[in-house]
């Protein structure tokens, strides 16, 4: 089974093609911006252009740009080449990469969000099954809700500055970990966004 990975949904731009699991192709860099620009030249990078048996994407919670990027892509070629399309969360693909050096107690994943805030959310220890819901709170309020001693993700280090204590480590999404969720029901591609878009629409002239 080939499946194509496509993760745009913070700073990485991750995109692996698996072969039973295993790499056949890999890019995972940190971009910061630019996925809109350098997603479809990775992908036909990769060996036989991308050509898989299914698709997974990220669909967040994130960028929002970068969500919507890596969902029409995935949309586009699934579409193009006749195949399945599942999608998967951003924050449980780190919480399962972070299971494999955590000990003990529930995993907090966090991402980098705007406005102050971030997107959270906290699993069991083994990093599959969540115990709450994917959520976006602001920083202050979040440093105070979660006691764990040590966090995950792109935003656990500013957690951990807002509380003054704890450690972090800084965990992107990396497509090639697909493998490690892949055994979770997929989730129907469609954005999570955990808060409303920065953008508003023009209000209606009368």
């Amino acid at each position: 089974m080939r499946i194509l990975v496509i993760d745009t949904a913070t700073q990485a731009l991750s995109v692996a093609l698996l072969d039973d699991g295993v790499p056949a192709g890999l890019f995972h860099e940190i971009v910061g911006r630019g996925h809109a620009e350098a997603l479809m030249p990775a992908i036909a990078a990769l060996p036989e252009g991308g050509r898989a048996d299914a698709i997974a994407v990220d669909l967040g919670p994130g960028s929002f740009t970068g969500v919507r990027i890596g969902i029409a892509a995935a949309r586009a070629l699934a579409l193009a080449w006749s195949l399945p399309l599942k999608g998967y969360g951003a924050l449980s693909l780190i919480a399962a990469k972070a299971a494999k050096q955590h000990s003990g107690g529930p995993i907090a994943a966090t991402i980098t969000g705007g406005h102050g805030e971030l997107f959270w959310q906290c699993f069991e220890p083994d990093g599959l099954t969540p115990i709450t819901q994917p959520a976006s709170t602001p920083i202050p309020t979040l440093a105070a809700m979660l006691d764990e001693p040590v966090l995950y993700g792109t935003g656990a280090e500013a957690l951990v500055t807002a509380r003054g204590h704890g450690a972090a480590v800084t965990l992107y999404p990396n497509s090639a970990d697909y493998p490690l969720i892949a055994g979770l029901p997929p989730l129907p591609p469609s954005p999570i966004y955990c808060r409303d878009a920065d953008a508003q629409p023009m209000p209606s002239r009368p």
